[in-house]
């Protein structure tokens, strides 16, 4: 019996987790003979001048600081009056929140046809819920009349979906051990990996400080146009400003990123770089890099939510990103006590993310998350009680450790044990994140019951 035509975007997600037997088929095969059967054009094929109205393409990849990366370039572009759209993966709460279009998220109403497009191309050709959903919005993006394009890689880079379209302008953000049982052991063949979006003779620029010598290789080998952080552009901040130098241009006095955190001047160094890379194409201001900055904004990456007591929402998700978030919650001040909501992946670093954050969380609340790829609250209990074992000289609060069944039931427990003083940490995973916002985000200056 034939199945019904999916009619709605759930149905069409519905159907797309049923089409491959794996979650992840790396390669570009499929996804790329598919792309061609679309007979759509998006950016510019290697070897060719752009045509004219053609919208300059950004591919960002890294292992963590690509959303922030796109956000600010977003938000700078549209400062300047162009016209951007981006794509970013996975998504905290809804599919939508996975494509913007001049700032706005995608309606499911205006995916719908370009699902049917793809779907039509696909003939028997399988493909993942990724990659398929990957197509659609691509053809979506490709549609819309745009001036800047944002593609965000979702795994590694050389083989990931988003890499049919030949960039114009590669960003790598920070790399580190993540996804090693498909990128490799260490970070030059994962370096290696990230580096497989960059094209020959287009700007491929790098905010990582210390590149693998995998990924500068690769760029020498096939002529890109390779800017390498405190080499092509830098950055340097007090406390009350900062200012960015690239290969011909500066930006002195500027106020901190809306994005919090010190890896944040990182992520914008590099878009700074990218768009001096791109100025003869997209033109932007001073005073756009500043109020494209001042105003960016990104659920769940150190997003504060001033209340009692005060709530950080972070997606981290292995021990770099665990790292930063330590870094800037010893950055926030004095509070009595903090609570962390920790659910993750199985595959993870969970010991080494624990390693880096024990030190400050004075009370667990392990949970279970909506995945069959998540750690069980027991296994991250257990990952916690042997750190502590492993490390009896170090300086960690001794911690109650709970377990829980969702996110939002090991919120509620964090703010039941949680005085007005303390602070509350949900990290982890985008679903644990999302976990937390499915009933609308935290109202401020109020308890963080969500919805209250």
């Amino acid at each position: 019996m034939t199945a019904p035509t999916p009619r709605t975007l759930q149905d069409w997600l519905a159907h797309c987790e049923r089409l491959h037997t794996v979650g992840i088929d790396m390669g570009l095969e499929r996804v790329g003979e598919v792309w061609r059967r679309c007979g759509v054009t998006l950016g510019t094929p290697m070897g060719q001048e752009p045509a004219d109205g053609a919208p300059v393409v950004f591919t960002v990849a890294g292992t963590n600081g690509k959303g922030s990366t796109c956000a600010m370039l977003e938000g700078i572009l549209l400062a300047s009056g162009f016209r951007a759209g981006v794509y970013g993966s996975p998504h905290l709460v809804q599919f939508e929140e996975r494509c913007r279009i001049n700032g706005a998220l995608v309606q499911a109403a205006e995916l719908l046809p370009h699902f049917e497009a793809i779907e039509a191309a696909r003939g028997d050709t399988p493909l993942t819920y990724f990659e398929f959903t990957t197509l659609v919005i691509l053809r979506l993006l490709a549609s819309s009349g745009l001036d800047a394009v944002i593609l965000e890689v979702g795994l590694g880079g050389r083989l990931d979906a988003v890499n049919v379209i030949d960039t114009d302008c590669a960003l790598v953000t920070s790399i580190d051990l993540d996804h090693m049982d498909h990128l490799g052991p260490d970070r030059e063949a994962i370096g290696f990996e990230k580096a497989g979006i960059m094209r020959a003779g287009r700007p491929a620029i790098v905010s990582d400080p210390q590149a693998p010598a995998s990924l500068v290789r690769h760029a020498e080998s096939i002529g890109a146009d390779l800017w390498l952080f405190n080499r092509d552009h830098n950055y340097a901040g007090d406390r009350q400003q900062w200012s960015w130098g690239g290969r011909n241009k500066r930006f002195n006095g500027m106020a901190y990123p809306a994005l919090r955190g010190a890896n944040q001047l990182l992520n914008a160094s590099g878009v700074l770089s990218a768009l001096e890379a791109m100025r003869n194409r997209l033109p932007v201001s001073a005073q756009a890099v500043r109020t494209g900055l001042a105003t960016v904004e990104l659920p769940g990456r150190f997003q504060i939510i001033p209340g009692q007591p005060t709530l950080i929402l972070d997606v981290a998700h292995n021990p770099h990103a665990a790292a930063t978030l330590a870094a800037n919650l010893d950055q926030m001040g004095f509070f009595p006590r903090t609570h962390a909501v920790w659910g993750a992946m199985a595959d993870k670093d969970l010991a080494g993310m624990v390693h880096k954050l024990r030190p400050l969380v004075d009370a667990w609340h392990c949970t279970a998350l909506p995945t069959d790829r998540a750690a069980s609250p027991e296994q991250l209990q257990q990952a916690i009680g042997a750190d502590a074992a492993a490390n009896p000289g170090a300086t960690a609060p001794q911690a109650t450790v709970t377990t829980h069944p969702d996110p939002l039931t090991a919120l509620h427990a964090a703010l039941a044990a949680a005085d007005p003083t303390d602070r509350i940490v949900v990290f982890g995973s985008f679903y644990t994140v999302g976990g937390v916002l499915h009933a609308g985000l935290p109202k401020l200056n109020a308890p963080h019951m969500p919805g209250a």
